[in-house]
């Protein structure tokens, strides 16, 4: 029952605007909106329609009960806003939106947060007895109407993460593999399970990791895999210890906002095999590979903080730091955190 609280749920909000759950048909106006509001935050488009409709359609994800979209008097799309509970222990659940630039201060983003909050809620009723639960969010730091909109809502500025990206204007230096590591790239319909499952294994020492069931990561992953058209699993690479994997480089050929960068979308080494230079080697293996397909930049995504020390690795691969975004959380029970918050020695 708690899952159907705000099925087809609708409000009207002040000014004639209205406030309702999302449907395919909404999409391409959806993105539409969110990159009215990225060229006016970064000056590019970040969202394709293709790469949102996978997002829709990803399991756990209801368009009814977890997305709301705003409607403007003539029907313009103008706000968007998503929930993220989409899997066991239920204890961190995500929030992210965005209002039209030309419709801010309307009240719509207070509406969106104000209903976002109330479906948040519902995490209570299915997260662990005892077990904190929080609602968060990420948006970049230039949008400062989202730092005063959170701060009204009781979110507190938490962290910082970071864009880095290394532009090459020669050939990296070649990796140098620790003894015994071999590297290969990921066979489809073989090493699916094995590769989820070390991507699992290497994040658990990311702050706000949550462990979730195996069979729900690989369905997630699974499902883009097999709906992403720009997947590539010539750029997933493995770096094996004889038949196990000690870490990870799975790659992206380019970005909605700037095609001519490449990504390194996971990057992750199993605790067995961390300090002997596996995550250097494999960085600048992956750059090599974009190096030699004629792209030049490459990027990738990372905790400010990391725990694990991450940003120190990709300065030292010669990566910058472009971009920057502001993580919120709102506490919603207190009790006993189940995500990560530090690494033991």
């Amino acid at each position: 029952m708690a899952t159907n609280l705000l099925a087809m749920y609708a409000e009207t909000l002040a000014g004639g605007y209205v406030m309702r759950s999302a449907t395919l048909d909404d999409l391409e106006a959806a993105v539409a909106m969110f990159n009215a509001s990225s060229r006016a935050l970064i000056g590019a488009d970040e969202f394709t329609v293709e790469n949102y409709r996978n997002e829709w359609q990803m399991p756990g994800l209801n368009l009814e009960t977890d997305i709301q979209v705003v409607a403007a008097p003539d029907g313009q799309i103008v706000g968007c806003i998503e929930v993220w509970d989409l899997s066991d222990p239920h204890v961190r659940v995500h929030v992210w939106g965005h209002v039209h630039p030309e419709h801010l201060g309307r009240g719509i983003g207070s509406a969106m947060v104000h209903w976002a909050e109330k479906r948040a809620r519902q995490a209570l009723l299915k997260a662990p007895e005892g077990t904190r639960v929080v609602m968060t969010s990420g948006v970049i730091s230039a949008d400062t109407a989202a730092d005063d909109l959170f701060g009204q809502a009781g979110f507190s500025l938490i962290r910082h993460g970071w864009r880095m990206r290394i532009d090459m204007d020669a050939p990296p230096p070649a990796p140098e593999w620790p003894a015994g590591i071999t590297v290969r790239t990921l066979v489809v319909g073989q090493d699916e399970r094995a590769t989820i499952q070390a991507v699992r294994d290497s994040f658990r020492d990311h702050w706000g990791y949550v462990e979730r069931p195996f069979e729900d990561d690989l369905n997630l992953w699974t499902h883009f895999m097999n709906n992403d058209k720009d997947f590539d699993p010539s750029l997933w690479f493995l770096a094996m210890d004889g038949d196990e994997i000690a870490g990870v480089s799975l790659c992206w050929p380019k970005t909605p906002e700037d095609p001519d960068m490449g990504w390194v979308g996971t990057l992750g080494v199993l605790r067995p095999w961390r300090r002997k230079g596996l995550g250097l080697a494999l960085l600048r293996h992956s750059f090599s590979e974009f190096y030699r397909r004629r792209k030049r930049k490459v990027g990738l995504g990372v905790d400010a903080s990391s725990l694990t020390g991450a940003t120190r690795l990709y300065e030292r691969a010669g990566m910058h730091v472009y971009r920057q975004y502001n993580t919120y959380e709102k506490e919603l029970r207190p009790g006993i955190d189940l995500s990560t918050q530090s690494v033991e020695a």
